[in-house]
């Protein structure tokens, strides 16, 4: 008699992030878990509720509202043995502690002849969606992926959430995680067990025969959306998942570049100034031979995000606005 299936394990993006938590926690005894609201209130979107209870207040702490002392005792406990994870509610929040980021946790290894090791991970919410305006609402990863000494990974799915944490934390070097508030609900298959995905892979999601769409974060479910679109004009688009922008897989953009011969890149974050300018630069320079029409672009416009509902959805890139950039860089 035949065994009955088991239905595979569903988790929701902020279940995940919370069971990755723990893993770290639980394996790491030099781990801790430090931000603002983290221990009493579970932090902002309550996936550290309850690890106060489990971990006890020497390895989850409240902090003062201050980012830039938050980021600092991170970089100071990292050099001398822990291994903090740092919560920063929202990415918008990075300005308050940009000294710390950009001239402290990126260098400070370097600086020290490799001697410092900074095995901090600092998790932050990116991204609009839920009317919180201009101030709680950014894409900034093109700000840190600028800065020589940090790995940036962006998790679209539960299963990314789990995995890239679990691989950040383990990292002997400094991994910024940006999380998306607006995928917290979305669910997926997400193993029991512990897993790492590799930093610095990405992931082919959908194979395709002549045309390329690279995203990252929540763009890469409008990017699978504009694929399925596309299908009836004959566009067989690959679409690429980045999971980590820095260090960047170029060499799975160019495979496919190489075999589809155009491409797309689409990004939440402003399209003037964006990462998806850097991956076209690059495209042009590695494959432009292989090229059969301009790289083309989807980003915001160059405008603070609204709080305006409306003009909150007219702002944020979808899979439509892909489709029309498609259609016109390919002339249909």
């Amino acid at each position: 008699m035949a065994e009955p299936q088991t239905k595979p394990r569903e988790l929701s993006y902020v279940a995940a992030i919370a069971e990755a938590v723990r893993t770290v926690m639980a394996e790491q005894p030099e781990a801790f878990v430090a931000g603002e609201d983290v221990a009493g209130a579970g932090g902002v979107y309550g996936y550290y509720g309850g690890i106060l209870q489990e971990f006890g207040p020497e390895r989850v702490f409240d902090t003062p509202i201050s980012e830039e002392g938050i980021v600092g005792l991170g970089v100071g406990a990292a050099a001398t043995g822990c291994r903090p994870i740092i919560d920063l509610m929202f990415m918008d929040f990075m300005g308050e502690c940009m000294d710390e980021i950009a001239n402290q946790l990126a260098k400070m290894r370097y600086m020290f002849g490799g001697r410092a090791t900074l095995p901090v991970t600092i998790l932050s919410m990116a991204g609009a969606g839920a009317s919180l305006a201009a101030q709680h609402s950014q894409s900034l990863e093109a700000w840190i992926c600028h800065l020589p000494g940090l790995k940036v990974v962006m998790a679209s799915t539960p299963y990314d959430a789990k995995g890239l944490i679990i691989s950040a934390a383990r990292d002997d070097n400094p991994v910024i995680v940006v999380l998306n508030k607006m995928s917290l609900a979305m669910t997926g298959q997400v193993p029991e067990e512990p897993y790492a995905i590799p930093i610095g892979e990405a992931n082919i999601l959908r194979s395709g025969s002549n045309y390329t769409i690279i995203a990252f974060g929540r763009m890469v479910h409008e990017a699978l959306a504009a694929a399925k679109q596309l299908e009836p004009l004959g566009v067989d688009a690959e679409v690429i998942d980045l999971r980590s922008l820095q260090p960047f897989d170029g060499k799975a953009v160019m495979k496919s570049v190489r075999k589809t011969h155009r491409a797309l890149v689409v990004h939440e974050a402003v399209r003037f100034g964006g990462f998806g300018g850097e991956i076209a630069a690059q495209i042009q320079e590695l494959a432009f031979d292989y090229l059969d029409a301009p790289v083309a672009r989807v980003g915001a416009p160059f405008s603070p995000v609204p709080f305006s509902p409306a003009l909150e959805t007219h702002y944020v890139p979808n899979a439509e606005r892909i489709v029309a950039e498609a259609k016109q860089q390919l002339g249909l």
